[in-house]
């Protein structure tokens, strides 16, 4: 089988999404069955102009960063954002949003008045630079982990179905909760919060703002850098994978009547339940610190 191609765009970003797929783990099988035609922190913006002036056909066209019709936010090389997305989007077999801000507009959205958005939404609201586009698959996180580009990537490259969510996701990826595979889970069960950043002990949810109960993702089944994750490391999970993303107060955990928001999927009534049984008792051993 011939290596697929991928043409790789930026809208409004940092780089992240970049930054992050760059250090996927086997890259070298990547490169034997990918090539990527343009990227724009790999090529010039020569072979851009190439690809532009071209009437190929690609097989995957990657977006990353916020959309926007401005064409005062993005040139490259004499091409709004606009023009690269609209020529390559008719030539591209799949279209990838990489990152939060593609998918759903991300920290961008927050200056709605310029109307920056992501690809098919703008936050939680369907409609963004397109009212449709069946090729969109949105993989959002900020930055999105390069497994979850290139698991779905070599996916549709071997045919296989991609089911996708409500917000255009993986399901092999985002139908997961963040709190799935969480070392923090027998605190979180017994309500037992840490009191500082970067503690083994505690849950993150308490007190600290965790979003991983209610947050799509498989950080804590696949690992960073097959190494670790936000709340392995001692920090909460900023749900940076849900449309909503980024809101204020992140280390805030929202409470209603004093007691913290309930985690996705479960009643109000049977969380508060269960959450004053468990914290009416002490279990001495998750009160000591893991190592002393």
């Amino acid at each position: 089988m011939k290596k697929s191609t991928i043409v790789w765009i930026q809208g409004i970003t940092c780089n992240g999404d970049s930054h992050s797929f760059f250090n996927y783990q086997n890259m070298k099988n990547f490169a034997k069955n990918f090539e990527i035609i343009y990227h724009p922190l790999l090529l010039s913006d020569f072979d851009l102009q190439g690809v532009m002036k071209s009437n190929d056909k690609y097989d995957f066209l990657i977006i990353e960063g916020s959309f926007t019709k401005k064409a005062e936010y993005v040139d490259r090389c004499g091409y709004s954002f606009e023009e690269l997305v609209e020529n390559l989007s008719k030539r591209a077999e799949h279209i990838i949003c990489a990152g939060s801000c593609a998918s759903f507009g991300g920290l961008f959205r927050q200056r709605d008045e310029e109307n920056i958005t992501g690809a098919l939404f703008s936050g939680e609201e369907a409609g963004g630079y397109w009212d449709k586009n069946k090729k969109v698959v949105n993989i959002p996180g900020c930055p999105a982990h390069p497994r979850w580009i290139a698991d779905t990537l070599f996916m549709l490259r071997e045919g296989r179905e991609v089911l996708l969510d409500e917000f255009l996701r993986p399901k092999e990826v985002f139908a997961y909760f963040v709190h799935h595979g969480c070392l923090r889970n027998e605190y979180f069960e017994w309500k037992i919060d840490t009191k500082e950043f970067g503690e083994k002990e505690g849950c993150l949810f308490y007190e600290h703002g965790c979003r991983g109960p209610m947050t799509h993702a498989n950080c804590n089944k696949i690992l960073w850098n097959e190494v670790s994750s936000k709340t392995r490391a001692g920090s909460p999970c900023l749900g940076c994978t849900e449309p909503d993303f980024p809101r204020d107060n992140v280390y805030e955990t929202k409470t209603h009547m004093s007691l913290p928001a309930t985690p996705t999927g479960v009643s109000r009534r049977a969380y508060y339940t269960i959450t004053g049984i468990a914290k009416s008792f002490k279990i001495d051993r998750l009160e000591r610190k893991l190592i002393q």
